[in-house]
């Protein structure tokens, strides 16, 4: 896959305009996030104005928490128009593996248009590929095995011909046949909010210059190794700081010394 200084250079040059439909409880952290990638956000979600902001954007990024009737109404417009004018588009399925009124959204929105690229965390992703799993709030189900999401996001993968970035302690990239086992980050990740949702806008940033698979992994390289350098004993405040400082400074040197990544 393409090396993550290249990604990352060129997000740098382009400047993409990365348009999010988004969750207020992490929008701040994920226009952050695209910022400090070098591209440029913007996060309209008005039912009348999201179809000329999405046909002017590089990359689109929806994302299913706190989903209200009028976001659901902007996604369907965005994702029709993103299709219209061929953007590469990442549907983040925040809370599909407890709520059935947003596994039926994501299946609504899967029929009217494929995203590049489908993210969730291991129950969501498998709550997409079996139909009767049930979990409990928006974190991920610790007794799911590696293995198991694994024949999931593949499965989901080769069905809607698209990328599945399944994250978790260790994050499965697959386009159905190649797959990306990125094992970087930190437990500090998991104690503030919307580190995932920053995932899913990172990997936007990053779909816009390169493939589903190649921006899927940087994603997850870049917040995972950022949230390694990130670390600290003062608290979850201090953490966020230095994820966003280590996002907006890191070096690719710094990222490549620390990057986990097997490629199957």
């Amino acid at each position: 896959m393409r090396k993550l200084n290249e990604i990352r250079n060129a997000v740098r040059e382009k400047r993409p305009l990365i348009h999010c439909i988004t969750n207020p409880i992490s929008i701040n952290q994920c226009a952050n996030a695209i910022l400090a990638a070098g591209a440029r956000p913007i996060m309209a979600e008005h039912p009348a104005e999201v179809k000329e902001i999405t046909e002017t954007a590089d990359a689109l990024m929806l994302n299913l928490g706190s989903i209200t009737d009028a976001r659901m109404q902007s996604m369907e417009i965005s994702l029709r128009a993103a299709k219209e004018k061929g953007i590469p588009v990442v549907l983040d399925a925040v809370g599909t593996a407890c709520s059935t009124l947003r596994r039926k959204f994501a299946a609504r929105l899967l029929e009217i248009a494929t995203p590049t690229v489908l993210k969730g965390n291991y129950s969501e992703i498998y709550a997409l590929h079996q139909a009767a799993y049930r979990s409990a709030g928006v974190d991920a189900d610790t007794a799911l095995t590696e293995d198991d999401v694994r024949e999931a996001a593949g499965g989901l993968a080769r069905k809607y011909h698209m990328t599945v970035l399944a994250s978790a302690k260790t994050d499965i990239v697959t386009d159905g046949a190649r797959y990306a086992l990125i094992r970087n980050g930190t437990p500090q990740l998991t104690t503030v909010t919307g580190t995932g949702c920053m995932l899913g806008a990172l990997c936007g940033a990053y779909l816009s210059v390169c493939t589903g698979m190649e921006a899927s992994a940087a994603a997850c390289v870049v917040l995972g190794t950022c949230g390694q350098m990130a670390e600290t004993p003062k608290g979850s405040w201090t953490f966020m700081v230095n994820l966003l400082d280590a996002l907006s400074t890191a070096a690719d040197t710094q990222l490549e010394d620390l990057m986990d990544v097997e490629e199957i």
